[in-house]
């Protein structure tokens, strides 16, 4: 197995151009320029490709967020008028188990038979999934329908691969933040739309409305999506060209190199696992990751039964007060883009122009001592009920601080896995799916046994035990990472 190969490969840096000169049956794109060459398509198109990656990603968080304030209702809709809290958790969260499997599957078979294939079957899919939702007539059809859903998302795995193959290194940054702040517009206005719609006309509309988006979305990709992946696009030029000149020794370059699709699927799947096994620090640093973003789905998961049961809201309004958390959220990213490249390149600049991935986790630490405090801050609000506009504020400071967690965490081990990142991505990735999905199982009892307040501070208090963790990376992370071959300074050479 080689383990160089990374899940998602930026073919144009892996195999030189030079390579067609040397041998003349090898087909390669004309680096002069080549119109069948992804980066080298029209700048208004490649936007237009990003604008339509950017509108499913708004749909897939849209289609996953609006449930959660309408989940109790739609349990006792299937379960005879009766609510079973768990159940309603596990219809929200149920979906990160099926984004779990999304990067070890995904990925792997995108790079055997091209981002177009992979990515309108697993929409299809998508569309499917909800469809079955839809028409659910039981707890675990429904809740069945929603793994599903959540395993059909591609947008996730696929988005950031699709913008490398178009463009390159230098202009992804503005691509990947619009691809970025869709996502958060989605789960902003999901639960204040299917709130109101839930309301008046029930939620089975809901998720026909979720529908329609997701068709939609799909028909924009049959209609305007091409292959972006390098290889497949090669190897069909090498089909056409071996029938017009008749030469059947003509190839390209990954032709010579494959170990054969079958391998390359399986390597792909179990690379990860290995990377994880092997790196301590890349344990560490994604159990710290994961529970931080978790705390996402205990606050959503728990928000409706506060506002509801606590606050006298309606569902609609309760919908509306998702925004916050959105807004803390996209705040959070506007001032990470001013300031993450900044930290670093003072901490270089300190460290004699030699830059370190520990350099990326300045905001993480701020980040694990004050989302505590204010998952603690979240439960006292709600049992002592104080006004309504603390509770929304606290939630906003909470989407701040989750991402000014979490989105460190995903640059440090990208710089510190280097050949190796897609892979630790990977591993991070199903880390924070597992997470995600059984421990906000673990709220309800808490709030009967202790109530709000002390069964906050018991979570808040997990997060506050894992808080040093990106200190101590911070600190010694570059003497601990050379004890794994996969995050060790020499790993790339």
């Amino acid at each position: 197995m080689d383990e160089t190969v990374p899940l998602l490969r930026d073919e144009a840096l892996e195999v030189p151009i030079k390579a067609a000169s040397t041998d003349p049956n090898i087909v390669d794109f004309d680096p002069k320029g080549d119109s069948e060459n992804p980066r080298d398509w029209p700048i208004t198109y490649k936007w237009g490709i990003v604008s339509l990656l950017a509108f499913m990603s708004f749909t897939v968080t849209f289609t996953c967020i609006s449930v959660v304030p309408i989940a109790n209702g739609m349990i006792a809709d299937l379960n005879g008028g009766k609510s079973q809290k768990s159940a309603s958790v596990l219809l929200v969260t149920i979906w990160e188990l099926g984004e779990a499997a999304g990067p070890l599957l995904i990925a792997p078979l995108s790079e055997v038979v091209g981002r177009y294939p992979v990515m309108n079957a697993c929409n299809l899919l998508f569309i499917v999934a909800i469809a079955l939702a839809g028409v659910s007539q039981s707890v675990p059809l429904l809740i069945g329908a929603r793994a599903l859903t959540g395993l059909a998302v591609a947008s996730n795995v696929l988005n950031p691969a699709i913008v490398g193959d178009i463009f390159t290194e230098e202009h992804r940054g503005s691509a990947m933040s619009l691809i970025m702040l869709a996502p958060l517009t989605g789960g902003a206005v999901g639960p204040a739309i299917s709130g109101a719609i839930a309301q008046d006309s029930g939620w089975r509309k809901v998720l026909l409305m979720c529908g329609v988006l997701a068709g939609f979305a799909e028909l924009l990709f049959l209609l305007l999506f091409k292959e972006t992946y390098k290889v497949p696009i090669l190897r069909r030029r090498v089909d056409r060209l071996r029938k017009e000149t008749g030469n059947h020794a003509l190839r390209t370059s990954f032709d010579a190199q494959d170990e054969g699709n079958a391998n390359q699927f399986r390597d792909s799947i179990l690379r990860p696992l290995l990377v994880f096994w092997d790196s301590s620090i890349l344990q560490a640093i994604s159990l710290f990751g994961s529970l931080l973003f978790t705390y996402f789905y205990i606050l959503t998961t728990t928000l409706p039964d506060v506002l509801i049961g606590i606050y006298g809201l309606s569902p609609a309004m309760t919908g509306v007060a998702f925004i916050s958390f959105s807004i803390g959220s996209a705040g959070s990213i506007i001032v990470m883009n001013l300031t993450l490249d900044r930290i670093f390149i003072k901490l270089r600049k300190g460290n004699k122009g030699v830059g370190l991935p520990e350099y990326r986790l300045p905001l993480a630490i701020l980040g694990a001592f004050t989302m505590p405090f204010l998952v603690m801050a979240f439960g006292w609000i709600a049992e002592y009920r104080l006004p309504l506009p603390i509770l929304l504020i606290d939630l906003a400071l909470i989407g701040n601080t989750t991402m000014f967690g979490f989105l460190p965490v995903t640059a440090y081990v990208v710089d510190a896995s280097k050949l190796y990142a897609a892979s630790a991505m990977t591993a991070l990735i199903v880390t924070r799916c597992l997470m995600g999905t059984f421990l906000p199982l673990t709220t309800a009892p808490l709030v009967r046994q202790f109530g709000f307040g002390y069964a906050f501070t018991l979570l808040g208090g997990a997060s506050l035990v894992l808080a040093p963790i990106p200190v101590f990376i911070f600190k010694y992370g570059a003497k601990w990472r050379q004890s794994s071959k996969y995050t060790a300074d020499d790993a790339d050479e």
